[in-house]
């Protein structure tokens, strides 16, 4: 089931950029980075939104969080892991963490655990472009695009064009074997 389309989408970005900048006034110290995979892209488009509203380019790193995952042996015996770009300094930064979908926090605490390992910022801000609640630890976003209810069998899914060729939020059935 669709549930938000391609301007919705875009709407959306600019709205949650838009609440990040009026809380924050000064980004002198703001990074941006963003969980591999759409969360780096939306960190990306965050960081474009900001460059055109304010004329200041952001700071913005990618994190895999794949080897500080707490169910890393249920979900493969071969995970994909893929890149950390963080070119910058955390230390003493104001960071905000960027993720598509926010369900249980334990991708969240990853992040945390896996940030932590590169410094230490004075503060990290989580920004999520959709939360579907169900969470297993005590962890809320600062910025929510869209928070949907959904059942625990249920797969929501952030499609953008740069992975998907497609703008799309879904919400899919999961298979019988996936339960």
């Amino acid at each position: 089931m669709k549930i938000m389309g391609s301007e919705e989408i875009k709407r959306t970005l600019l709205k949650l950029t838009s609440n990040f900048l009026k809380k924050n006034k000064s980004l002198d110290e703001v990074v941006i980075i963003g969980i591999q995979r759409r969360g780096a892209t939306l960190a990306s488009r965050i960081s474009e939104i900001i460059k055109s509203l304010k004329g200041k380019k952001l700071p913005v790193g990618t994190l895999d969080i794949t080897l500080y995952r707490d169910d890393l042996s249920r979900i493969s015996y071969q995970p994909i892991i893929r890149s950390t770009d963080i070119p910058f300094s955390i230390d003493d930064k104001h960071l905000l963490l960027v993720d598509d979908v926010l369900y249980s926090g334990r991708t969240v605490r990853a992040a945390l655990d896996a940030l932590l390992d590169h410094g230490r910022p004075k503060k990290i801000e989580l920004l999520v472009f959709v939360d579907r609640s169900h969470r297993e630890l005590p962890i809320q976003a600062d910025y929510v695009g869209k928070k949907i209810m959904s059942l625990p069998g249920q797969i929501v899914e952030v499609k953008l064009k740069e992975m998907d060729e497609k703008e799309e939020v879904v919400i899919l059935e999961k298979k019988k074997d996936e339960i």
